[in-house]
C-alpha cells in the first residue's frame, strides 16, 4: 500500500518588524500611515503546552480578500519565587518567543490571501517609512523551523 503525503505550501506572506513600540501603539501607527484598520483580536495566540500568550491584531480587507495579522513575537512573564529567599531569590522574568529562531524580531505581520512578491516589497517599503519602525523585511515562512506556530 502506498503512503500518501500531503505537502501544503505556505499560502501566506510574512514580514518581520523591529520596533520598540508597544503592540497597540504599533497597530495605531500602521493604521495611521497605511490606512489600515487593525483591531485587537479578542483572543491571544496561545499553545496547549505553554503558558505563553501572544497578543494579536487583525485587519480584514474585504474588498481585496486579504487578511492581515500583527503578532507580537515576545511574551515576557514576571515570575515571583517566594520559596527562594537567598542570593538568587525574588522576582525574575521568563521570555517566550512565538518564533524562537527569530528572537530579534519584535513583531510579525502575517498576510493571508496575497502571496505576490511585489505586494510584499511595496508593503515593506511603506512600513519602513514609519519613523517608529526600525526596520522591516520579508521572511520566507518555509525556512522557519517553528512555522507551525503561525497556523491559526
Amino acid at each position: 500500500m502506498q503512503l500518501l503525503t500531503l505537502d501544503l505550501e505556505d499560502d501566506y506572506s510574512l514580514i518581520g518588524i523591529h520596533s520598540t513600540e508597544e503592540d497597540y501603539r504599533l497597530a495605531y501607527l500602521i493604521n495611521k500611515h497605511l490606512k489600515t484598520k487593525f483591531v485587537r483580536f479578542k483572543h491571544h495566540l496561545d499553545f496547549k503546552d505553554s503558558n505563553a500568550e501572544f497578543p494579536m491584531f487583525e485587519y480584514k480587507d474585504d474588498i481585496n480578500f486579504i487578511n492581515y495579522y500583527l503578532i507580537n513575537n515576545k511574551d515576557i512573564q514576571l515570575e515571583n519565587d517566594k520559596n527562594n529567599e537567598g542570593l538568587f531569590g525574588g522576582n525574575y522574568s521568563t521570555t517566550y518567543y512565538l518564533i524562537p529562531e527569530k528572537k530579534k524580531v519584535d513583531f510579525f505581520l502575517k498576510i493571508e490571501g496575497c502571496n505576490s512578491q511585489s505586494f510584499s516589497i511595496k508593503l515593506v517599503e511603506n512600513l519602513n517609512k514609519i519613523n517608529q519602525i526600525i526596520t522591516s523585511y520579508s521572511i520566507e515562512p518555509s525556512i522557519l523551523k517553528s512555522k507551525n506556530n503561525l497556523i491559526f
